[in-house]
């Protein structure tokens, strides 16, 4: 099959991979449906949105990316929590160390909050020395063993190895059982959504004969953000003197860099023609890693998701 098939209509509706489970986003709701150890199916539901509308920073072009950006980040550490701690429901619970008593004593029921706020920040510090200062270290060996090089060309060689890192590091991921699990569910994602593009009817079987590629896919988005990031750093000249003055300089730039490659990946979600291919056509190859084949019963959850958030107004078509 294609990886990017024509589609009848194209939809804003989004979701992501969970711990035995999807999410999906919708405009007016989300929802995350789970397989549990039980075997059933249990389902989360929450409206999202205000009453007073979209606000003008999550609807302008090019200063959205970074407002949704950071508001999928979070939604989906909270989904991804919420679906740990349902895989533990009815397990015995172990007597907690003097450490795990002294938080939940100190933070009270601001525990989880703190927990899900603490490992965002590791998160992105992680991210910050392995695609920020790491490959600029590298980039400073080359030089010492090549002699001087011209901005650009440092430039370029510094994505390419922030390209290599994201695509090394999603390849061990998927040896990772659990992750490899993950991966299904997000093939089970991409073929939900892409089976209810197609027009077909929502059923396990119209859903596993759908592609697992999709051009809007966080995904496409990253490798948007490492790729655009080449070009971005050699217009605004980020210096090369010292190290963590660039790390300073990239940082700043970070919300260029994302609104830039927000709207590139929404023209790939909204439009299906050679410009849009040509663009998606890396990260769609990278998804051949971060996605897998699914069976039946994680399609189904990704069908109780889906359906749970299609409205019925329309308004999820572009």
């Amino acid at each position: 099959m294609a990886d990017n098939p024509t589609s009848c209509f194209k939809t804003k509706i989004g979701g992501q991979a969970v711990i035995e489970g999807v999410m999906m986003r919708g405009p007016h709701k989300m929802a995350m449906a789970n397989r549990m150890p039980d075997g059933r199916i249990d389902i989360d539901e929450w409206d999202i949105g205000s009453k007073n509308g979209t606000p003008w920073y999550r609807k302008t072009p090019f200063v959205r990316g970074i407002f949704n950006f950071v508001i999928s980040m979070k939604d989906g550490y909270k989904c991804l929590s919420r679906a740990a701690d349902k895989q533990m429901e009815g397990e015995d619970e172990e007597e907690p160390t003097k450490f795990e008593k002294w938080l939940t004593d100190k933070f009270g029921e601001k525990l989880m909050p703190v927990l899900t706020t603490v490992s965002m920040l590791l998160g992105v510090g992680l991210a910050v020395v392995l695609f920020i200062y790491f490959p600029a270290l590298i980039v400073g060996l080359i030089e010492k063993l090549t002699g001087e090089l011209n901005s650009v060309i440092k430039n370029i060689i510094e994505g390419f190895i922030k390209i290599g890192i994201f695509i090394g590091y999603t390849w061990v991921t998927s040896l990772m059982p659990d992750i490899a699990k993950t991966y299904e569910y997000h093939g089970a994602e991409h073929k939900t959504i892409a089976c209810y593009e197609s027009g077909d009817e929502l059923t396990p079987e119209n859903v596993l004969k759908h592609t697992r590629f999709h051009p809007r896919c966080g995904t496409s988005f990253i490798f948007l953000v490492l790729f655009i990031s080449i070009f971005v750093t050699s217009v605004f000249g980020v210096p090369w003197g010292s190290k963590l003055a660039r790390v300073g300089f990239k940082l700043l730039l970070i919300p260029v860099v994302t609104g830039i490659a927000y709207e590139a990946i929404m023209l790939a979600g909204k439009y299906d023609n050679p410009f849009t291919r040509i663009f998606s056509a890396p990260g769609l190859w990278i998804q051949r890693i971060t996605t897998s084949e699914p069976d039946v019963s994680e399609v189904e959850c990704a069908i109780a998701a889906m359906k749970a958030v299609i409205p019925e107004d329309g308004e999820d078509r572009w």
